[in-house]
């Protein structure tokens, strides 16, 4: 009864000890805890001009598209382009053999010198009655038959005319020209080929790609801002960049909004006109485009991580002298791209934590990187590892290698 008495009691000195050292314990942790330097990207609140713009996706498409066809049947005799080249409106790319068609055109004006000499003498005649019917010899008949015959023959001069026109129209027609500046494609046909006015396919296809325009969409519920941005005739600028967003490919003007939505997809469609001299937009090039709306000017900015979201609506960590954060509640009044426009909470000038905050509460003591300078410096440690761990490791496969070549210098000397 005694022992148990006893064992009971150290039991119960012991169970107490150890909460003792574990409180102890957590309280240990929780100064450390509380004392700890937690590493953050900070930046400076500033104020500045903002551009507001929208973002779409869209395409790039030729300013004008021409498939070249030949308006008048035959031969083929020249290709006077060279696949890929650029051309300027007016110039011959393909020659269709022009012999039939100058046949023609000589054989249009040998008629209407023939019917020229009907109506000449259908003219002495018609003058020659009208004598005679005034000196009481001939008669009204004749005149008026010799009046018809007048009309006709200028009417059939008048057909040689339209006739030797249409010929000399087709004589043109044979020398294939190019309606607009641009750039030819792929040929289509070869020398020697017999076309047709009638083939559905073309001899070669040219695209206009200076200027050129982009097609983009944009939300329909950002129809309101465009329309109120395109008020007055104003011109409203367009940036067109890769698709990774970064890459600028040109800068052209917004030119028509198009006067219905789609209501498949909830989208506006627009276009914009760029200078591209240069090519580096292209048919068929798929693009961000950047409607910008208007500027904001002088407006306190800072990056959109510094916002943070709580129970008591958005906050942002301010790094004060000591290198201690304070929590400071924050209005946003718009947020752009990356950027977020402030109405009230911070001033600019003050240092507000960019990247960290998880590990934040008020108060703590912070070690203050430069924003931006974070994650270059995190690769220049990464990089400076890998080398160390190398020679690290070197020295380890050395030792492997001397052991294993231990036990056979061993056997050696036993032989001898």
């Amino acid at each position: 009864m005694i022992v148990a008495v006893v064992g009971i009691g150290a039991l119960g000195l012991f169970v107490r000890h150890r909460t003792r050292e574990r409180a102890a314990t957590s309280a240990a942790a929780s100064a450390s805890m509380g004392e700890r330097v937690v590493p953050v990207a900070v930046t400076t609140v500033a104020r500045r001009d903002l551009p507001i713009y929208l973002e779409g996706i869209g395409s790039v498409v030729a300013f004008n598209t021409v498939t070249m066809r030949p308006l008048v049947d035959g031969r083929i005799q020249t290709v006077l382009f060279k696949e890929g080249d650029a051309v300027k409106k007016g110039d011959v790319i393909v020659q269709i053999d022009p012999r039939p068609f100058a046949i023609q055109v000589q054989l249009a004006r040998a008629n209407r010198a023939r019917d020229a000499a009907t109506l000449v003498n259908a003219r002495i005649t018609l003058e020659r009655n009208k004598t005679l019917l005034a000196n009481g010899v001939g008669n009204q008949q004749s005149v008026d038959d010799s009046t018809a015959a007048v009309a006709q023959a200028q009417a059939v001069v008048a057909s040689d005319d339209a006739a030797i026109a249409n010929a000399e129209l087709n004589l043109e027609w044979s020398r294939v020209v190019s309606p607009i500046d641009g750039v030819l494609g792929i040929r289509l046909v070869d020398v020697g080929n017999i076309v047709h006015a009638a083939d559905p396919t073309g001899l070669v296809v040219i695209t206009q790609i200076d200027p050129i325009a982009v097609y983009f969409t944009l939300p329909e519920d950002d129809l309101p801002r465009v329309s109120e941005a395109m008020a007055g005739g104003k011109e409203l600028d367009v940036e067109a960049y890769a698709r990774d967003g970064t890459t600028k490919l040109g800068l052209g003007k917004l030119s028509v909004l198009d006067n219905q939505i789609n209501q498949a997809t909830a989208t506006i469609r627009l276009k914009a006109i760029f200078a591209n001299a240069g090519r580096a937009l292209w048919p068929n090039l798929f693009v961000k485009a950047r409607l910008s709306l208007s500027v904001r000017k002088g407006v306190i900015v800072v990056p959109s991580t510094v916002v943070q979201r709580g129970p008591q609506g958005a906050y942002a960590y301010v790094v004060e002298a000591d290198d201690t954060v304070s929590l400071r509640p924050v209005e946003v009044d718009m947020t752009q791209g990356e950027t977020s426009i402030l109405a009230k909470g911070l001033e600019p000038g003050e240092r507000v934590v960019v990247d960290g905050q998880n590990q934040l509460k008020p108060g703590a003591k912070i070690m203050a990187k430069p924003w931006g300078a974070r994650s270059a410096s995190a690769s220049a440690s990464a990089s400076a590892s890998a080398p160390a761990s190398a020679a690290a490791s070197a020295p380890a496969a050395s030792g492997s290698t001397a052991e294993h070549g231990a036990p056979a210098e061993r056997r050696r000397k036993r032989a001898e």
